[in-house]
């Protein structure tokens, strides 16, 4: 079984990604919709056996919302979804059968138009490359699309970094390789893809993207749900960097090696 954790705060597309997930879900799956300090209304509760909300008595944040639901998960597989995305045909059956033991994998990312509902027109992120980003007196750990024509028709491929939107993995794998998203130090939002693939690579397991399926995630240009910036943010980013900084120039290097 597919375990799916979607963090929620004060979201009013968590009951279309639901049922996205449901309708195009084609193995058994159960969604844990975690409530972070916030209540549903009665009309955007989904009906159905194979969802369960988790309603937090106050705001966590998104970390320990995923750690949550991870942890009340039932699943051989867990999965993380934003509360505003739209998923292909199969998505969890073709994420399964073409995955190894030690991958983080992530589908194919389009754009999603919210209040249409539907795909932009704008093409798809497959791969993407960290790098680091000045934010006020702080550096930060950031994904940049990487185009790689040479790669176009390699379907199944290794990559340096996601969104965070949307990933799947086996809930052994989370237990060895990542424990747990921490929240000393990087707060209640921020950072958390690369924790987790720099957290694999440690520990010898690979980031994937599977071109055979994918998701859309609703676009920038929409508005959040949440406003977490200024110091704490600055704070987050900065124990990030600290953190991983000699860990990355690294990877980086062995990355340059490959790709040369």
């Amino acid at each position: 079984m597919l375990s799916i954790i979607i963090p929620a705060y004060k979201e009013p597309y968590l009951h279309k990604t639901i049922n996205s997930l449901l309708k195009n879900a084609t193995g058994e799956i159960e969604v844990i919709a975690v409530l972070d300090g916030y209540w549903a209304k009665p009309e955007e509760i989904v009906d159905d056996k194979r969802v369960r909300y988790i309603h937090l008595g106050k705001t966590y944040g998104m970390r320990e919302a995923i750690n949550i639901g991870v942890r009340i998960s039932r699943g051989e597989y867990i999965m993380r979804s934003d509360s505003h995305c739209i998923f292909g045909e199969g998505f969890d059956q073709i994420l399964i059968s073409q995955m190894e033991d030690n991958w983080i994998v992530t589908p194919r990312r389009y754009c999603l138009d919210p209040v249409k509902w539907e795909v932009m027109d704008i093409p798809p992120v497959d791969y993407e490359k960290i790098g680091i980003q000045t934010i006020g007196q702080s550096k930060k750990f950031t994904g940049f699309p990487w185009e790689r024509p040479d790669r176009k028709d390699v379907m199944i491929d290794e990559t340096m970094a996601m969104q965070g939107s949307c990933w799947l993995m086996k809930k052994s794998w989370w237990d060895k390789a990542i424990g747990e998203l921490q929240t000393e130090g990087y707060g209640p939002h921020l950072q958390d893809s690369h924790e987790m693939v720099f957290k694999t690579w440690k520990a010898g397991g690979k980031l994937m993207i599977n071109k055979n399926t994918w998701f859309a995630h609703k676009h920038v240009s929409f508005t959040r749900t949440h406003n977490y910036g200024g110091e704490k943010a600055e704070n987050s980013v900065k124990y990030s960097y600290e953190t991983w900084k000699d860990y990355y120039r690294e990877i980086k290097e062995k990355w340059h090696d490959r790709t040369m």
